[in-house]
Order: C-alpha cells, then sequence, then structure tokens
C-alpha cells in the first residue's frame, strides 16, 4: 500500500472558528491576494515591489527611498561607507593647543581620533568641546580627556553596528582591517543616510554615460565622479584637465580638503556647492554660474 504524499502545513482555517476571524485584521480580499500572489523571491524583486507601490501612489515616494536603504544597508558592512584612513580628520596627542584648536575649528567635527607618534596609533577619542576645558585650566592634561576608543572589523554589518552605536551610545567607530591596522572611521550619522539620505542610485543613469542632470530651478547636479571634459562641456568652461580626471578630484584639490555638505566653492567662473558627501568623497555638487543669472536670483 503506497504511501499518501506528504502535504503541506495548512494555515489556521478561521472559517471553523469565528474567533480566528477576529484575530486575523485582514480582509478577506488582501488574504486572498496573499494566497493568488506569491510575495518576492530576491531582493531587486522587493525593490520592485516597492517602486510600483510608489508607481500606484500606494507609498510616498519618501517611505520608498526610506525602505530602500533599509534593504540595502542589510547588506552592508562598515567597509562599505567608511571614511578611509588616508582621509581621515586626526588630532596628535603632543600637538599644541593652539594647532589642535585650529584643527577643530577648520575642521567643523564633534569627534576627532588623536594618535600618538603613528596615525595608525590611535588612543582615544577627543569631544570637541572637551578642548575647551584647556582653555580654563591649560595645566588639565589632555589624555585624561580622551574617551576610549571603540573598534569594529571592515565586515561588521551596519544593521548590528547601529544597534551597537544605540547600545553603547557611542557615535563613532575606528574600523580596522583584517591585519589590525587603521582602515578608516565610521559614525553614526554615515549608517543613517544610507537609510534617509539620498539613495546613491537615485539619480545613476542606467547606462552610466550621463553625471549631469539639470534641476528645476535650471541649476545643475553634477556627479562628484564627473568627468571635467563633461563639465566643460555643459557649461562651456575652461577647467584644467591635466593632473585630474573628476571634477571632485580638483576640487578637493584646489581646496586642499574634501569640502563639507554644505560648502560652497568658486572655480573657473562656477560655483560648486556640496549637496551629498559620504565615505570621505563628495557624491553631489550643485552648479551653477558664479555670477550668472542663477547666482543673481539666488541673492536678491
Amino acid at each position: 500500500m503506497s504511501e499518501s504524499p506528504p502535504s503541506r502545513p495548512l494555515k489556521a482555517d478561521t472559517r471553523a472558528d469565528p474567533r480566528a476571524r477576529e484575530r486575523d485584521p485582514r480582509s478577506l480580499f488582501v488574504r486572498l491576494v496573499e494566497f493568488l500572489s506569491p510575495g518576492p523571491d530576491s531582493t531587486a524583486e522587493l525593490i520592485q515591489t516597492l517602486a510600483d507601490a510608489e508607481h500606484r501612489e500606494l507609498i510616498e515616494p519618501e517611505s520608498r527611498v526610506m525602505l530602500e536603504g533599509v534593504i540595502r544597508m542589510a547588506g552592508m558592512t562598515a567597509g562599505d561607507v567608511m571614511v578611509a584612513v588616508r582621509r581621515m580628520d586626526m588630532l596628535d596627542i603632543d600637538a599644541p593647543y593652539e594647532e589642535l584648536l585650529a584643527a577643530v575649528i577648520d575642521t567643523g567635527h564633534s569627534r576627532f581620533p588623536v594618535y600618538q607618534d603613528s596615525r595608525d596609533n590611535i588612543i582615544g577619542l577627543l569631544m570637541a568641546k572637551d578642548l575647551l576645558k584647556l582653555q580654563r585650566s591649560p595645566d588639565l592634561n589632555l589624555r585624561t580627556l580622551l574617551r576610549s576608543p571603540y573598534f569594529v572589523p571592515e565586515s561588521k554589518g551596519l544593521n548590528e553596528l547601529l544597534r551597537e552605536f544605540r547600545s553603547n551610545r557611542s557615535h563613532l567607530a575606528i574600523v580596522i582591517d583584517e591585519f589590525g591596522k587603521t582602515a578608516g572611521l565610521i559614525t553614526i550619522e554615515d549608517v543613517l543616510e544610507e537609510i534617509v539620505g539620498e539613495i546613491e542610485d537615485e539619480f545613476d543613469d542606467d547606462d552610466g554615460e550621463s553625471s549631469i542632470f539639470t534641476l528645476a530651478d535650471g541649476s545643475q547636479r553634477v556627479a562628484g565622479d564627473a568627468a571635467i571634459a563633461d563639465v566643460n562641456d555643459t557649461f562651456n568652461a575652461q577647467l584644467p584637465q591635466d593632473e585630474f580626471d573628476t571634477i571632485g578630484g580638483l576640487i578637493a584639490h584646489e581646496l586642499g580638503r574634501v569640502p563639507r555638505r554644505g560648502e560652497s566653492v568658486e572655480l573657473g567662473g562656477l560655483r560648486f556647492t556640496v549637496m551629498l558627501a559620504r565615505g570621505g568623497a563628495v557624491r553631489w555638487f550643485k552648479v551653477i554660474r558664479a555670477h550668472g543669472p542663477a547666482d543673481a536670483a539666488e541673492h536678491a
């Protein structure tokens, strides 16, 4: 006598138990749709489902962006969004107070890794506000103001890192590579930007040919890795192309550092305002002519 094939486990029969129907808040139509239409089988399908929901006006665009950010973040690590060590703003424990204060004012950060002898030897973190205590008490030892650094591996998942940031009440972590050397740093703001910030793919062309877009006010959105030649063609400008290929590299060189979000730089008759900076590099500039009609309207 052959055995009957195993059957799939059945859901609770709400028809037999009126109380079960009361516990299930879904309507009969919703349950029928869920039964007939299987859910997405991959992250790509899930993201496409969100895009379809936005197109059908079931969710707002801002909600879709945040949900996509949460989904994408699940597969990202600290190494993906960290500020590389070569771009880190750090303080030397043996530097004079005036030099430390100048560095704090120039960069505008609230927290700084502090090193001794070598930039790879990070001995603590300094809060910018704590530096003021040295001004009131010059004899105070800077080491007493340092806080213990929080180290994480490059492979640390962003989901887990965000939980640890919250539980440890930390805002900054030092990222180390597989050999135990400093690879970079990451802040809680960097992690949250993956959710609430601009999604990088939002403005990317599928074919990768364009990195300059016209905004509603007539200005241009220019990617940090846009070719200088493309910027020159768009604005009929004469920006130098001999030493650098990208507009982000040229502006960082002229400024002596990577500009921060909201900071503006004038170069070649154009004004570049940082719209989005992430991972120690500018992702998007807003560009107008420094003395053009848009500029005059902005200051009217």
